[in-house]
């Protein structure tokens, strides 16, 4: 079943290249395959203006970066040469709509000089309207941030949603006994309505706008659209509702070209809808499907294994992948005892995938690809124990992350009172009314007094030192009672775990961050990620004397000096990425290779994410992860994996374990022997040197 037919590649990119430009045409086009190799979108455009003397004015080339448009405009350049790339409409969504925008504001109630509002600008709108519901939220004990209602509003300008709309689905959706969520909605909404009249008010637009109103200006004024022949768009599979209509309304000739792959439709989250491939076929009932199926990327294994994963899905566009690479080792699935066993095995294999290729392979060609950012932390230990460097992609390290920088600054002021800079940073986390001004005050008159913030804070509940202005006993006495109560668990033995829950319950984080974070639940996957760091932590320290009873080290000082040397020397030695092992999530590495990949977690909870809404999503989300690989590919689970400092039983993800019921040799437990033939063969794939056998030998006995 998921073995490959022997196709000519070569026949499908040309008919998506000479294709008519009078049928709409869906190219899909599978990871690794001609749409970036061959670049059948340029190719297409280049035919379309010197075989159907399509004019190069009248075609609209859509991207979704500026860094696609840019490397497109240069590519074009040498097939076409500047005189004609000139001309085309070529760059993102937001930059097409704003040139039209520009040029014809006052059809739609514009003045021409209207300010792009960024997104600090916006922030700056949005804090001001929210100082209005201050104290309705805060009577409700409701924290709600800028940046979270800014992502509301952004979600519902993606689905084309006004906010006059916006009320009416609330009023719509509101529970018979209003909820938490129902009041954040009512008032965002609301926050939405001032928030667009201010916008107006001001003569600006935010970069949602920019979409929104190049959808009313291409819809009700014919003269902005006629110049377009035919539209092409990039990375279909990632559009949402309002860039879909923003398409539709161009293609007034219905001469539309778009490339993308459901099986990498893997941004719902943020908006985007898969289903614009089938509501395209709805609208434009001619369209023709073309498939690029040749992988220029991955070897015949690894293809067949990730095939096999996302085939699961009956309901997934039929469509298969097969490459001119050789077969290749097979992939890698193993299992581990627990998490640390498994983030060893993985340190140890790119050692000896090195060691026994010679010099082949480097530390930059290896990659650990995360369902999220927690499980980063057992990994990162176990490279930097076997002396690896490495980098994270796109993100901060275990142990720079806010919400970890927040519970170890309570941690750290427990055992350290005098340590200021920990009181500075948690006196208003979770928020207590304490600003900037305050805390400059407070420590000021600390100073004074030679004493600790903390200290100075204790004596003011105590009425052993007056209050300032404004007052702050009520604000920070709640603070200095959770200080308090934490410090004397802690004198009494409490393990550093019990404590990072305590804490967690008297200050109410988990809320805390589900009302200040649009991202929450990956953050507070981190802080349950720390409890299970915590209870690793060793409750010895063989530096330490035995005789010296007295002065042994706590358990919460092993554990926060742990949590330092974790993250020491993080920032060093940045010059060159090359030489580190990457460590990124598998959404930030779409688009992306590596010679070699490893996908740690495969089980179940994790793919697919026990939270998920969409099954089918995380299905697509583990193929584009092993779709990354070039050469080599592993996946790893847990029998055993602590969540929140409590071990837990762990089963293969669902994914996996139904493609291994149906017995095909896709998976082996055995490790790549690396010998002379496999080198070679790496070598050939990657258009390297093959290693030399002295080399390798050194190496191996090194």
């Amino acid at each position: 079943m998921y073995h490959f037919a022997i196709l000519t590649s070569f026949d499908d990119l040309l008919a998506a290249v000479q294709h008519s430009p009078s049928v709409p045409l869906q190219i899909l086009a599978g990871p690794g395959s001609g749409k970036t190799k061959a670049c059948v979108l340029i190719s297409r455009i280049a035919h379309l203006i010197l075989h159907y003397s399509v004019p190069p004015e009248s075609i609209c080339a859509v991207t979704f970066t500026n860094k696609a448009a840019n490397e497109m405009r240069q590519r074009l350049n040498q097939l076409l040469g500047e005189q004609y790339t000139c001309q085309i409409k070529m760059g993102t969504f937001h930059a097409l709509c704003a040139l039209f925008l520009r040029k014809y504001a006052n059809v739609i109630g514009l003045e021409r000089n209207f300010t792009v509002c960024d997104s600090e600008e916006s922030k700056k709108l949005v804090s001001g309207l929210l100082k209005l519901f201050k104290d309705d939220l805060a009577t409700r004990d409701i924290i709600l941030k800028e940046s979270t209602v800014l992502s509301m509003i952004s979600k519902a300008k993606a689905r084309g949603l006004n906010a006059t709309i916006m009320q009416k689905e609330c009023k719509a959706n509101k529970s018979p006994i209003p909820s938490t969520i129902d009041h954040i909605n009512a008032v965002v909404s609301d926050i939405y309505e001032s928030y667009e009249k201010t916008l107006r008010q001001t003569n600006s637009l935010d970069f949602d706008d920019l979409l929104l109103f190049g959808v009313k200006l291409f819809r009700n004024h014919s003269k902005a659209v006629d110049w377009c022949h035919h539209v092409l768009v990039d990375e279909f599979q990632d559009t949402n509702v309002t860039q879909y209509e923003l398409m539709h309304e161009l293609a007034v000739r219905k001469c539309v070209t778009v490339v993308g792959d459901p099986d990498q439709s893997i941004y719902g989250w943020r908006s985007a809808e898969v289903e614009n491939l089938s509501r395209m076929q709805k609208d434009y009932p001619q369209t023709k499907e073309i498939f690029l199926e040749e992988n220029y990327r991955s070897t015949g294994s690894i293809l067949n294994a990730s095939l096999a994963i996302v085939t699961q899905d009956k309901n997934r566009i039929q469509k298969s992948l097969f490459t001119s690479h050789p077969l290749g080792s097979v992939p890698v699935l193993h299992s581990s005892i627990s998490e640390q066993d498994e983030a060893t095995k993985i340190a140890i294999e790119i050692k000896r995938a090195i060691a026994y290729t010679g010099g082949l392979l480097n530390y930059g060609d290896f990659a650990i690809l995360l369902r999220f950012t927690a499980l980063s932390r057992t990994l990162e230990g176990a490279l930097q124990k076997e002396g690896i460097r490495s980098r994270v992609l796109g993100g901060h390290k275990f142990f720079e992350r806010l919400e970890i920088k927040d519970l170890l600054a309570y941690l750290q002021l427990i055992d350290n009172p005098e340590y200021d800079p920990a009181f500075l940073r948690i006196a208003n986390v979770p928020s207590r009314g304490v600003g900037e001004k305050t805390l400059d005050e407070l420590s000021a008159k600390a100073r004074g007094k030679k004493l600790s913030m903390l200290a100075f804070i204790e004596k003011i509940c105590d009425n052993h030192i007056p209050d300032i202005k404004p007052p702050i006993k009520r604000k920070l006495g709640d603070f200095v009672k959770v200080m308090l109560r934490l410090k004397r668990s802690a004198s009494e033995g409490a393990t550093p775990p019990e404590l990072i829950r305590q804490l967690l319950q008297q200050i109410d984080y988990e809320n805390h961050l589900k009302r200040t974070q649009t991202d929450w639940e990956t953050r507070w996957e981190n802080v349950q990620e720390l409890i299970t760091f915590s209870s690793e932590a060793n409750a010895t320290d063989p530096s330490i004397v035995e005789e010296e009873e007295e002065e042994r080290p706590t358990p919460l000082r092993l554990f926060l000096q742990a949590s330092m040397l974790s993250s020491e020397g993080d920032s060093q030695n940045e010059e060159n990425n090359k030489e580190k092992v990457t460590i990124v999530t598998c959404h930030a590495a779409k688009g992306l290779e590596w010679p070699v990949v490893f996908v740690p977690s495969v089980e179940d909870g994790t793919f697919p994410f026990y939270r998920t809404e969409d099954v089918e999503e995380e299905r697509r989300l583990l193929y584009v992860a092993c779709t990354r690989a070039q050469c080599l590919l592993y996946l790893s689970y847990a029998k055993k994996r602590k969540v929140a400092g409590e071990t837990k039983n762990k089963v293969l993800s669902p994914f996996i374990s139904t493609v291994k019921s149906e017995s095909q040799p896709l998976f082996t437990d055995v490790m790549p022997q690396l010998d002379p033939a496999q080198c070679q063969e790496l070598a050939h794939i990657l258009g390297r040197p093959e290693p030399d056998h002295g080399e390798v030998q050194r190496q191996v006995a090194q």
